[in-house]
């Protein structure tokens, strides 16, 4: 259903910009009515997923350590793909440089916003199957830290509901992967190997 935009921008300025975001700071009218300001973190990339999925049920997972939360994290592949690209292609070069690994079958599975109340960010997933190993990782400067960790699926999905894996992106497709495993929108083989003796409880 459309709607009619509710928010009225009468000026905007950039007051901070990078190779990966800028920032800007709007003059508004709310719609309430009132004049008030907005702060908006605008993505120079689009944030792209990958779950590597092997026959047995077992996912592949990288860790680093995150300069913003100041903590290591355990999370499903992912980076920023170029806004004029292929999402594809750039989920494909994402799992080959972050794992070395390319896959034989890929499938989008989810896409939403990271944070929709200060951020533009779109993040699009992908599942990743017929996995081969063609290369070693090949990480960026930033990720020189970088670790490689092979998993049961449901011992990842486990580390998402108790709190310990917070990545959006992970979360997000690690729960959608789920959903699809039990809906019967994987195939009833690599199905069963993800959920194991669990079945379909978490």
């Amino acid at each position: 259903m459309s709607r009619d935009n509710p928010w009225t921008r009468l000026k905007r300025r950039i007051v901070y910009e990078n190779p990966w975001i800028r920032v800007f700071e709007d003059d508004v009218i709310t719609p309430g009515g009132t004049p008030s300001i907005y702060g908006l973190l605008s993505a120079r990339h689009t944030a792209i997923g990958v779950l590597p999925i092997e026959e047995d049920g077992t996912i592949w997972l990288v860790g680093q350590w995150r300069y913003a939360l100041d903590r290591f994290s355990w999370e499903c592949p992912e980076g920023g793909g170029r806004l004029d690209a292929d999402p594809l292609d750039e989920a494909r070069r994402e799992l080959l440089e972050e794992t070395g690994l390319e896959a034989e079958n890929w499938d989008e599975m989810i896409r939403f916003h990271l944070s929709n109340s200060t951020s533009d960010e779109l993040s699009i997933c992908y599942i990743a199957t017929g996995l081969k190993r063609v290369a070693e990782p090949d990480p960026e400067d930033a990720e020189a830290d970088m670790e490689i960790d092979r998993v049961p699926f449901m011992d990842a999905l486990n580390r998402v509901l108790s709190g310990e894996i917070t990545d959006s992106l992970t979360v997000a497709m690690l729960l959608r992967a789920h959903h699809m495993a039990v809906t019967g929108e994987i195939g009833a083989p690599l199905a069963r190997a993800m959920l194991g003796e669990q079945g379909t409880k978490p």
